[in-house]
């Protein structure tokens, strides 16, 4: 065996497989396929200060190689998770995360600060992509100042080890992760979904309510690696790479590209048991090579 241990801030992961926001629901839920103490962390679904309905159905659909979701981070809020599901979730013998959401630079303050007050949650993960309803819908992460004023605004608050989101929306990611980086980010995770759209030609409508949405799935690959690599090259603090990771392959390239860690989202529709397996798959590839730490193949690729 490898030595599979990776580093986020003070973060200490036993293993570089996380599970991205909203595919993985609060971990319970996987609990009667895996021992999911085995994962390196889970990312809960998104949590807003107040309760959250989501959109209107349809919000999900099936894409070439991927699959569009509008599901509107529906939530019951940060006060229920945390008299409801926290209890439940805390004792979970791995990194358990929160990923926090919100419309206003204070809807985020405010939940970070709840959350930075339960012991056994040791980061959250911040996702910059929302609205800010305050600048006119322009969400967050698309302008470096936006990103810089929110993680600043956090950061103030939040004690512990700080991880935000990026949007691959934008014109030059790298100037945002800067931005996160020098508002107080310990880690830049990324990519968000691509927005996408998907249309019902017999119906002459669109799939989804929202008529727009946030794709994912293999087919967002290539430009969540490209993004990671850049980004990696870009900032000093840990990149944590997402996007079309549905093999352990997959998730090797991403470390190759210069990410500590990785997260599987998608791929947990498909096979429930595929963290594991990845997890595996990444220890098969180090002892294949010779490697003693996977360290040795982060940001190892050759250009």
């Amino acid at each position: 065996m490898a030595d599979l241990s990776v580093n986020i801030g003070e973060l200490q992961m036993k293993n570089p497989v996380m599970t991205a926001s909203g595919t993985f629901g609060y971990g319970e839920e996987f609990a009667d396929f895996i021992d999911i103490a085995r994962i390196g962390g889970i990312i809960v679904k998104g949590t807003t200060l107040h309760k959250r309905e989501g959109n209107p159905y349809p919000r999900m659909a099936e894409t070439p190689s991927g699959m569009l979701n509008a599901v509107g981070l529906q939530n019951k809020g940060v006060h229920y998770f945390v008299e409801h599901i926290y209890p439940r979730i805390k004792d979970i013998q791995t990194n358990m995360i929160v990923n926090v959401s919100g419309s206003a630079i204070e809807d985020y303050v405010e939940t970070a600060s709840i959350i930075n007050e339960l012991v056994n949650i040791p980061a959250i993960e911040l996702n910059i992509s929302c609205p800010n309803v305050k600048q006119g819908g322009m969400a967050f992460g698309v302008t470096a100042r936006g990103a810089e004023e929110v993680v600043s605004a956090v950061r103030k608050v939040y004690k512990k080890t700080l991880i935000v989101k990026l949007s691959p929306n934008v014109t030059d990611i790298t100037e945002i992760a800067r931005a996160a980086e020098a508002g107080g980010a310990d880690s830049v995770s990324l990519i968000n979904t691509l927005l996408g759209m998907a249309i019902d030609a017999e119906r002459r409508r669109p799939l989804l309510s929202t008529v727009t949405g946030g794709m994912s799935g293999a087919a967002v690959k290539p430009i969540a690696l490209r993004m990671v690599w850049q980004v990696a090259k870009s900032v000093k603090i840990p990149v944590i790479g997402l996007g079309g990771i549905m093999n352990a392959r997959d998730a090797v390239e991403f470390l190759l590209a210069g990410a500590t860690a990785i997260q599987i989202g998608t791929a947990n529709f498909i096979d429930p048991t595929i963290t594991l397996k990845v997890t595996e798959g990444i220890n098969d590839y180090l002892d294949r090579h010779g490697y003693k730490s996977v360290y040795e193949i982060i940001g190892a690729l050759e250009v």
